[in-house]
């Protein structure tokens, strides 16, 4: 296998059936892009129990995963020694709510390495010694807990092999989307995408329509339909700027914002009387 390789360690490896079997994961499998492995941690267990957790020190609610299994997962594997990891473009990455959350940015930081092993965590927690002396990194996808680390492993793959050259069938769709880079990244490439379209620049993306012109009483901004690259650009700025201050205001503070762009947003800040709000950006 040529591509990039995920490992996946979890004590359900059932989960994954048929999540890798469809659509564009499925494609770039078998198109030699991506390969992905999915190992028992039981069979890393030397008891006849198969035993992968215990109580935890000090008491407490639930069971915590032993570090041993774990361990011996991860060197059944044969990475580079942990601190060659970065040199070998490999990562050991163990899911969990106490981790760095997960985003658009890190997807394309993943993006770089040539092998990734996600460790999924499960009942109360992971023994700390594996973040601590297996792990390379701690990873959360979301402000939330979940029942185990396995939903986010699909998440984190799903995220990361999408940004792979090849992957999707055209490589500017990960650029011109929702978390994507700026225009000054993008034009600084051989290929800077569509005229009549905006790099995200950390905004979400801009709205979508297609085929009916007419919908439910609704029709598609007439825009869309001028032919006018230059407005279409403008329009799905602003639209951009637009579902971002209402859904995700928080992007704003580190989005990269032209002058324009400040400007339109003191414009859907302003109240009804046509005063600032103190809160404009």
């Amino acid at each position: 296998m040529m591509g990039m390789r995920f490992d996946i360690i979890t004590i359900f490896p059932g989960f994954f059936a048929g999540i890798f079997e469809h659509g564009v994961v499925k494609r770039a499998i078998h198109d030699g892009l991506l390969g992905v492995e999915v190992h028992d941690l039981r069979h890393f267990t030397h008891d006849r129990h198969r035993t992968v957790d215990d109580r935890p020190f000090g008491g407490g609610e639930g069971m915590v995963l032993k570090p041993e299994p774990l361990a011996e997962a991860v060197e059944h594997l044969r990475l580079a020694p942990r601190a060659e990891r970065a040199a070998a473009a490999e990562t050991v990455i163990l899911l969990s709510a106490q981790g760095r959350r997960f985003s658009q940015a890190a997807a394309r930081e993943l993006a770089q390495a040539k092998r990734v092993v996600l460790l999924c965590g499960r009942y109360e927690g992971v023994d700390e010694r594996v973040n601590e002396l297996v792990a390379d990194q701690e990873l959360s996808i979301g402000d939330y807990v979940l029942s185990g680390g396995e939903l986010a492993a699909a998440v984190v793959l799903d995220a990361t092999m999408r940004l792979l050259p090849g992957v999707l069938g055209n490589d500017a769709s990960t650029e011109y989307e929702s978390f994507g880079q700026a225009d000054e990244l993008l034009q600084s490439r051989s290929e800077a995408g569509l005229s009549s379209t905006h790099g995200a620049g950390g905004l979400l993306d801009y709205p979508h329509y297609t085929r009916p012109a007419e919908w439910g009483g609704l029709t598609v901004p007439e825009v869309l339909s001028s032919g006018n690259h230059e407005q279409i650009r403008r329009w799905r700025r602003q639209q951009a700027l637009k579902k971002t201050l209402r859904n995700r205001p928080d992007l704003l503070r580190d989005a990269e914002l032209s002058a324009e762009d400040r400007s339109f947003l003191r414009t859907l800040q302003a109240p009804a009387g046509g005063a600032q709000s103190k809160d404009s950006v």
